[in-house]
């Protein structure tokens, strides 16, 4: 007999984050000192990373890892990355050492990661769409000593590793022809292939110290400068993750008056398709770390395509799916969604651009079973500080989620002085566990974005009386093209290269399905002549693919300025509204 509808909400967002972390609940919170800071974090987390592979190997037999005709096991996968850990240290790796990562999404991906973390070595993802001096200045920035590449980036690579002193090692997966350069060796001489990795020897877990304040990862962020920094993760920062998706998720049965209910193991395993790059805070620390915690299933693809998408979600019986809102979007518009089962999906979540209240309605409609989700975090943030789901979000479309339990949110002024009231917009800060002690070798722009604790994000919003924050603009000059970061100055600096350009801007040119994509506009000199293909192509030779502009408009005169000299963006976009 169903039970009468409770009125929404059953209780608030703060009554329900005090019932979750309760002392001897699972979500119970502790607080330690964090670099002299007072900070809430979970208790019951792995304490590193290493805890947690050993946790995952737990899950045994069930399928961990699918991509194409490879698949992987919790055991399968965890001897991987022994074997890889046992490989570093007979290199030499060591606590400390970074360990670069270049690759698109493979099931030799996550194990290449733990096996570097689990020997103490900083991981340092970089962004497999970068081009050859774009990864060369990762490579040196970080100091990487080993580098494991796939084909791909090898080819991309190969002429670059001249002018990285440091690194020392180039391990390439998946690579028929003949290797390059002394440097490089082969993956598959160390674990073999995906579906041989159950030969490999049991292996041991490394030994030494490694504890939640070790350094763990860098990940590079775009920055104002057109330089990319690289975020300086510890073990705690990416582990904060497990229970912040898990505790969000609890808190959605509070508030609509339910019981959370238990862990019941006879239930069909989870799985998710995943669709965001591995090397992006998202992937890696929001979906790798939980899915190897909780047992659950990730499938890849090489490429996003929809329809296979949807075949991949019939065949895997996939419960989670989304990233950015592009792909809810081209789920719910495909025209022969109506030939596969998708019946499986439960969430249909993103984040990481801006998505139309309207998706939400949506994917409900579309998706009778599928709860809607976003949320808000960063780089910086190790991915989770917000979580927006279920009927929280169908109430509030425009807000990204209240904080999870161990974060805070304030909104300040712009000097950053005074904090705002309710509905007041300013600066966004956020805090907790999950927060980057700086960054790489950057003192003095880890001064200015990182104080006592708080991250100052650059995004301008309001967080209303329960606690709920909306995102309302940017207050760095950037874009976000389906879920990467386009910092504008970067794509200027470059059209500013060309002979034929004496003025340039990049803004967002509003997108669908991507958020936003760029688009230039260009003054040139006296006398020159360039084409719009001409400076696209420019630009392609320097940076990735995402930032190049899909559109570039000629302005026949200086571009205009304010009374200090600052281009008036919000005038130039308007010649892409039309």
């Amino acid at each position: 007999m169903n039970q009468p509808a409770q009125p929404w909400p059953a209780m608030s967002v703060a009554q329900a984050h005090a019932l979750l972390t309760a002392p001897g609940t699972p979500f119970e919170m502790d607080e330690v000192d964090i670099r002299g800071v007072k900070t809430r974090v979970w208790k019951n987390a792995p304490p590193s990373l290493r805890e947690l592979l050993a946790f995952g190997r737990a899950h045994g037999d069930k399928t961990f890892l699918v991509y194409e005709d490879d698949r992987a096991t919790f055991e399968t996968f965890t001897r991987a990355a022994l074997a890889i850990a046992d490989a570093l240290t007979k290199q030499g790796v060591t606590k400390g050492d970074r360990v670069a990562l270049i690759m698109r999404n493979l099931p030799e991906w996550p194990a290449i990661f733990f096996g570097a973390t689990i020997v103490g070595a900083i991981v340092t993802p970089l962004n497999a769409w970068w081009t050859g001096p774009e990864l060369e200045y990762g490579l040196v920035d970080s100091g990487s000593k080993v580098a494991f590449v796939d084909a791909e980036r090898l080819e991309r690579i190969a002429e670059h590793l001249v002018n990285c002193p440091d690194l020392k090692t180039v391990i390439v997966s998946r690579y028929d022809d003949e290797l390059p350069n002394p440097i490089v060796k082969r993956l598959e001489d160390v674990i073999g292939k995906v579906n041989d990795w159950g030969k490999l020897p049991a292996g041991e877990m490394p030994d030494g110290p490694l504890g939640p304040e070790d350094d763990a990862t860098i990940l590079y962020t775009s920055g104002t400068t057109g330089r990319p920094k690289g975020a300086l993760g510890t073990h705690r920062n990416m582990l904060s993750n497990i229970f912040a998706s898990a505790s969000a998720a609890a808190r959605n049965f509070l508030r609509r008056g339910e019981t959370v209910p238990a862990p019941d193991p006879s239930l069909p395993q989870r799985s998710t398709l995943l669709s965001v790059p591995f090397f992006h805070a998202t992937g890696c620390f929001a979906i790798m770390s939980p899915s190897l915690f909780a047992g659950a299933k990730i499938v890849m693809m090489r490429k996003w395509d929809p329809e296979l998408a949807m075949q991949l979600i019939e065949r895997e019986k996939i419960n989670s799916a989304g990233g950015v809102p592009t792909i809810a979007w081209q789920l719910i518009e495909h025209p022969n969604r109506a030939k596969y089962d998708l019946s499986s999906l439960e969430a249909v979540s993103y984040g990481g651009a801006p998505s139309a209240p309207e998706l939400v309605r949506k994917i409900v409609e579309t998706f009778p079973k599928s709860l809607p989700g976003n949320g808000w975090g960063m780089t910086e943030t190790s991915a989770t500080c917000t979580v927006h789901s279920a009927e929280d979000y169908e109430h509030r479309p425009d807000s990204c989620g209240p904080a999870v339990a161990t974060c805070d949110l304030k909104v300040m002024t712009p000097d950053g002085t005074k904090e705002l009231g309710p509905n007041e917009v300013g600066e966004l800060w956020a805090r907790g566990p999950n927060i980057v002690k700086g960054y790489w070798n950057k003192p003095e722009a880890t001064a200015q974005t990182f104080v006592d604790g708080w991250v100052r994000t650059g995004d301008l919003a309001r967080v209303d009386e329960e606690g709920f924050c909306f995102i309302i603009d940017r207050a760095k000059d950037m874009l976000i093209r389906g879920g990467e970061n386009i910092y504008c100055i970067e794509v200027e600096n470059v059209l500013y290269e060309h002979p034929a350009v004496m003025d340039a801007a990049l803004v967002a040119v509003p997108h669908k399905t991507l958020g936003e994509e760029p688009g230039a506009v260009v003054h040139l000199k006296p006398g020159m002549h360039t084409t719009e293909d001409e400076l696209r192509a420019f630009v392609a030779g320097k940076l990735a693919a995402f930032k190049v502009p899909v559109k570039v408009v000629f302005w026949p005169e200086t571009l205009p300025r304010n009374a200090n000299g600052k281009i008036l963006k919000t005038e130039l976009k308007k010649i892409f509204q039309s």
